[in-house]
């Protein structure tokens, strides 16, 4: 079974998450999971002002692509409490994956990093799973399997039912151990459906 993690980072907190994510995913038998980065939609020029940090040697992903995975983990940072605008490009290109529904009851999680507690921990994957209908794709929330962490209230926390998430603030707060823990066990969590799945098909 073949699962994707697919994201788009500008500062990497998102990819932080993807990597834990991942290593959820993986530690499932029989699981293969691939992080995959969307395509940089901004010009170096722009991203240099930002102070954006370069691109990891993930390889980046065509909407093409998809079709081959079983299952997904779509990863993105929050601009006014919707995914960001890299993301929304990627997903604009897969028309084609639409036309054919190459996507449909495919299962699809998501995870996300907000700049605070207001920010769009919920609001952000709320509006994204708009392009997992169109797609006919199953989104697979965490719901509170999270168990007590879900509950943690000592801690500033990022994520939610609907997915693993951090927060940024202003770029120097990175992942806490608890929202990394929240992560592998989105990336366990999904890759155990996302065999379930594959095998009663």
């Amino acid at each position: 079974m073949y699962g994707v993690l697919r994201y788009y980072s500008m500062y990497g907190h998102v990819e932080k998450l993807a990597e834990e994510i991942k290593k959820g995913a993986s530690s499932v038998e029989g699981v293969e999971a691939q992080l995959w980065q969307v395509p940089e939609t901004l010009p170096e020029e722009v991203l240099g002002k930002m102070s954006a940090p370069p691109k990891s040697d993930v390889p980046i992903i065509t909407p093409s692509e998809l079709a081959e995975a079983d299952g997904f983990v779509l990863g993105f940072p929050t601009r006014f409490g919707m995914m960001a605008a890299q993301f929304k490009a990627f997903l604009d290109a897969t028309g084609s994956l639409w036309r054919t529904q190459q996507l449909a009851g495919k299962p699809a999680g998501i995870f996300f990093s907000t700049g605070s507690q207001g920010g769009g921990q919920e609001t952000t994957a709320l509006t994204a799973i708009t392009q997992l209908v169109h797609h006919g794709m199953i989104f697979v929330p965490i719901g509170y399997t999270f168990g007590a962490g879900m509950f943690e209230m000592e801690k500033v926390k990022g994520g939610s039912p609907y997915g693993a998430g951090t927060f940024a603030g202003d770029g120097s707060r990175q992942p806490t151990e608890l929202e990394l823990e929240q992560a592998f066990h989105q990336g366990k969590y999904i890759a155990a459906i996302t065999k379930k799945l594959k095998g009663a098909a």
